[in-house]
């Protein structure tokens, strides 16, 4: 069984704050991430929650998604991603998933986690060319994910160890709501 980290600590300054909570079709954008790994059959689920951990709380739909909270968001996205593998317990493999990418099919992450099974233990998705996210990692590079610092993200991890990546190439986009505009545009396209 694959299991996933869904990263959502961060702040959100670009955005203006209150990211997670912000709608899309009615939903909160976290939520649209949550049932997609649930449709998906991820498990667990650790969502790492951050300074408007209570907010979310209240605004989400739960299931069985284990929550933590970053009490310290401002130490970067490798933080959050320390907390949320230290949550897992004994799952073999793991998926990264953001908070702010809720435009991500079951499709697509079939493909990433399908594909993930190669002889390589991270899997990074490409859009059009574009490495991106979310991230496979298997249970023998976690020590390696968990050593990383500040706020870069994945991209470091298999930028320094490239003989263990493996590219898998993912029909579509899947774009970030870093700001208001990315919101807008996301609803224009129908996201």
């Amino acid at each position: 069984m694959t299991a996933a980290i869904v990263l959502a600590a961060g702040r959100g300054t670009r955005f203006g704050g209150g990211k997670m909570l912000a709608e899309i079709n009615g939903r909160p954008m976290l939520q649209h991430v949550l049932d997609l790994a649930a449709h998906t059959e991820l498990d667990p689920v650790v969502v790492v929650l951050g300074e408007d951990a209570d907010a979310i709380e209240a605004a989400t739909a739960w299931r069985r998604e284990l929550r933590v909270r970053n009490d310290d968001p401002g130490r970067g996205i490798s933080s959050s991603l320390k907390l949320g593998l230290e949550a897992l317990g004994d799952s073999d493999r793991v998926l990264i998933l953001l908070g702010d990418q809720p435009n991500l099919t079951v499709g697509q992450l079939r493909q990433i986690v399908d594909a993930g099974r190669a002889s390589r233990p991270i899997t990074v998705p490409r859009y059009r060319g574009r490495p991106g996210n979310p991230v496979l990692l298997e249970r023998s590079v976690w020590s390696m994910a968990g050593a990383l610092d500040g706020d870069r993200g994945m991209s470091q991890l298999f930028s320094a160890n490239s003989p263990l990546v493996w590219y898998v190439d993912v029909d579509g986009d899947n774009p970030d709501v870093d700001t208001e505009a990315d919101l807008a545009a996301l609803s224009r396209d129908g996201g």
